[in-house]
């Protein structure tokens, strides 16, 4: 049963779909050694399986020069259970690779040695170099678009790296890890704030930074991210594309390196092995913050790991839109009529162009994820239903979408089957949309609910009607073969679409010519 779920699709897309068994990476890192599982070699690479063990390999590497016998010994006992994992879930390759602590160490060659022998595959040893590029090709997988440095924070390295689009810069690496500059700084933040200064002083991706974005990868400032959304109350809990403005993340980091870790209100959102990192951390981003100016923060959940499976991707599949990819694919597991999403797309394409409505291009591809994901909740109760759909679309493991696409798509889902007025569901999601995207909810799951009513979510019928929006009359038609279809609820339907768009509605039988 797991495997045929794991390897459901809705069309295939590319060569990638080929792969039958899972693909996992085995990241051996300074503070933790993780393995990953993805469903495949994909565009959107869904994670089925995440572990992590904090391991502490980078501590004390910069002053004594080796890798520490304690976290040697975890690491292999979790590389050891790592490999029985893979074998038991049947993967079909495991890349795995292995950073900053084992570069640095003077035991850490031998240290890989051993640890290859454990995994059963070869480890890459990264540059500090190519360690930026895959993190900012994770980067690039992952955000829609990107425009700044991305800046990768582990336990031992800082890597810094400028990205616009596809086109990388040159990375740097920095020897600012929280658990590196714990210990260059004897556990004194006054010291550490010198250190960071100066080394982020001559950092030449920051040099042009001002005015642009600053990606911050790494679990160190992830979990800042997951500690200021719990004290903001903030209504989505995913932290991929979490978007914190410069001068609120500066006040942030300064409150984090000011006072213990565990005075800080809702700290027990950060695990424990976590906390002691989060000040020098904060040191730092508040450090590049002082001296390049970005516009704002965003968090990264992708970072090396999700750049090496994008490395491997021809230039075809990544053109792929990852959003759409992932949409495509869930329709294709959870909807009761694969496909259909695909003619709901074109049916409204062609209402939104009958009105002459502008949209842009991001508009558009929320709107086709949309209409995607419009019947992934049929199954659940029909009270339910909505609640269903809200919760795959708000934390469902998407990318290439910001907070408020993904509080758009899931407002214009759970209209789609409450009606245009909604529920207590949305309310909080409306204080992520700007005006216009959450009229454009509204609109987008009024429609919705007319192709749902007049098709039962069924192919082959909405391409042999229309929906049109004219100046003064939004007008439905429908073929005479048809008819039986167009009942008085479908027209209510239409009028409550109608009185969004300020319009008049009718319903239209269209007679066959003879």
């Amino acid at each position: 049963m797991l495997k045929s779920f794991l390897r459901a699709r809705s069309e295939p897309v590319s060569v990638t779909e080929t792969l039958s068994r899972p693909v996992a990476i085995v990241d051996i890192g300074s503070n933790s050694v993780r393995l990953v599982v993805y469903q495949a070699l994909s565009r959107a690479p869904t994670p089925i399986f995440n572990e992590k063990a904090m391991c502490g390999l980078g501590r004390g590497v910069l002053t004594t020069g080796r890798l520490p016998e304690e976290g040697v010994e975890k690491a292999m006992k979790a590389l050891r259970r790592y490999r029985a994992l893979c074998d038991m879930m049947e993967v079909s390759e495991i890349h795995a690779l292995a950073t900053a602590a084992a570069r640095d160490a003077e035991n850490g060659a031998a240290f890989l040695e051993a640890a290859r022998e454990v995994i059963r595959c070869d480890i890459q040893l990264l540059s500090g170099r190519r360690e930026a590029e895959l993190s900012a090709l994770g980067v690039i997988s992952a955000i829609h678009k990107p425009n700044g440095v991305v800046g990768d924070l582990g336990g031992g390295s800082l890597e810094l790296i400028d990205v616009k689009g596809e086109e990388l810069g040159k990375g740097v690496t920095l020897p600012l890890g929280g658990l590196a500059l714990m210990d260059a700084s004897r556990r004194s933040p006054r010291e550490a704030i010198k250190i960071a200064r100066k080394a982020i002083a001559t950092a030449k991706p920051l040099d042009h930074l001002k005015g642009r974005t600053f990606y911050a990868v790494g679990g160190t400032w992830r979990s800042l991210a997951k500690l200021h959304m719990k004290q903001r109350h903030y209504p989505l809990g995913v932290m991929h594309n979490y978007r914190i403005q410069t001068g609120e993340a500066a006040d942030f980091a300064e409150l984090v390196e000011s006072i213990d870790s565990d005075a800080i209100d809702d700290i027990d959102v950060v695990s424990t092995a976590r906390r002691p990192l989060l000040a020098y951390g904060a040191i730092v981003l508040d450090e590049i913050i002082r001296r390049a100016k970005p516009r704002e923060i965003v968090i990264s959940a992708a970072g090396v790991r999700e750049g090496l499976i994008y490395d491997r991707l021809s230039a075809s599949e990544r053109a792929v839109d990852p959003l759409l990819f992932a949409s495509r694919e869930l329709e294709g597991v959870f909807a009761r009529a694969p496909g259909y999403g695909d003619e709901l797309i074109a049916w409204i394409d062609d209402f939104m162009r009958s009105g002459s409505i502008d949209e842009t291009d991001e508009e558009k591809r929320l709107r086709h994820a949309a209409c995607l994901l419009s019947d992934i909740a049929w199954r659940a109760h029909p009270e339910y239903r909505a609640q269903r759909a809200l919760n795959v679309v708000t934390q469902g493991p998407f990318v290439s979408i910001d907070h408020p696409g993904r509080a758009f798509l899931s407002m214009a889902i759970v209209l789609r089957h409450e009606g245009p007025e909604g529920g207590d569901a949305i309310a909080e999601l409306r204080s992520i949309l700007t005006t216009r995207l959450f009229l454009r909810a509204r609109v987008l799951g009024a429609a919705m609910r007319v192709a749902y009513l007049l098709s039962a979510s069924m192919p082959g019928v909405l391409p042999r009607t229309s929906m049109r929006l004219a100046e003064s009359a939004l007008t439905l038609t429908v073929p005479e073969t048809l008819a039986d279809l167009a009942s008085d609820r479908v027209l209510n339907r239409v009028k409550a679409l109608a009185r969004l768009l300020g319009v008049d509605a009718e319903l239209v039988i269209a007679r066959q010519r003879k």
